[in-house]
């Protein structure tokens, strides 16, 4: 892969960016345009198909026009001036995410992942591929570094408190539940200690559904209301006391930009899939 650090002659990292027109898919279209090191090259939304992406993002023409596919945006970019795709990065939905990454590696893209809805077993399978094409892979439930620290800091109480639970919010209308972030904490959970339950979900009486999905061994609620945007909490506890790490999010996509272009300027170097903002962070 091509890098502005590592090439020696400048050459800038060539983007494929799949979900343009969406909350945050848009934000970071806009922040790899204004970034002197990463361009633009191919773009994906079927509801702006047709039209060139830097004006759809509200500012100057960029010759890139707006495709309603991932092969018809890459075949583009390879046969025009930019000569070729270097990173794919996916921000599109759930039920788009595993196909559109598979995909990618299949083409040999290095790949960031930002949509959330991936399982355990996918994340697996991606890794498989991955590594068979010596392809990097960074997935992040939750690019912002505030909400990589509130993981970071619930993966440090988890060595130390053996009772937990997880609370992911979010606004009615979003499809996936539990959130990426969610699930990507509760894995992460799991590898640092096992979740004592007090009681057995065998020994449950009534519906053990209310006890939460079982995600790695960690009970995990996930709440769809209008109203709220996006929020996680891992409680811990113990008798006589309780330890709660939230994260809460605004309204803006703001936060997950930064993470997202940090993440494509670490995939040199790399093979297979690497998971976690807080990785990237502390690793």
């Amino acid at each position: 892969m091509r890098n502005a650090a590592g090439s020696g002659g400048g050459e800038k990292i060539r983007i494929l960016l799949a979900g343009v027109s969406g909350w945050t898919g848009s934000a970071v279209a806009a922040a790899i345009v204004a970034a002197e090191d990463l361009e633009l090259v191919g773009a994906v939304a079927r509801g702006w198909a047709g039209r060139d992406v830097g004006e759809a993002l509200g500012g100057r023409a960029l010759g890139v026009e707006v495709k309603a596919g991932c092969a018809e945006a890459l075949a583009a970019a390879c046969a025009g001036v930019h000569g070729g795709v270097d990173v794919f990065i996916d921000y599109t939905s759930a039920v788009a995410v595993k196909q559109n990454v598979l995909w990618a590696l299949e083409q040999g893209l290095a790949t960031v992942v930002g949509s959330s809805g991936l399982s355990g077993e996918d994340f697996a399978e991606i890794a498989k591929l991955a590594e068979a094409k010596g392809v990097p892979v960074i997935a992040c439930g939750n690019f912002s570094i505030t909400a990589a620290l509130a993981k970071h800091f619930s993966l440090l109480a988890a060595k130390y408190l053996p009772h937990r639970e997880v609370i992911d919010y979010a606004h009615g209308h979003k499809i996936d539940a539990p959130s990426g972030t969610a699930r990507e904490l509760a894995e992460s959970l799991a590898e640092v200690a096992t979740n004592k339950l007090l009681v057995p979900l065998a020994d449950v009486v009534g519906e053990k559904q209310a006890r939460g999905a079982q995600v790695a061994g960690t009970p995990v609620h996930s709440v769809r209301l209008p109203g709220l945007t996006l929020s996680f909490e891992t409680l811990f506890g113990l008798p006589d006391e309780r330890l709660t790490i939230r994260h809460d999010a605004g309204s803006g996509a703001g936060p997950y930009v930064a993470g997202t272009l940090l993440a494509v300027r670490r995939l040199s170097g790399r093979t297979g899939l690497t998971r976690g903002m807080d990785t990237l962070l502390f690793t």
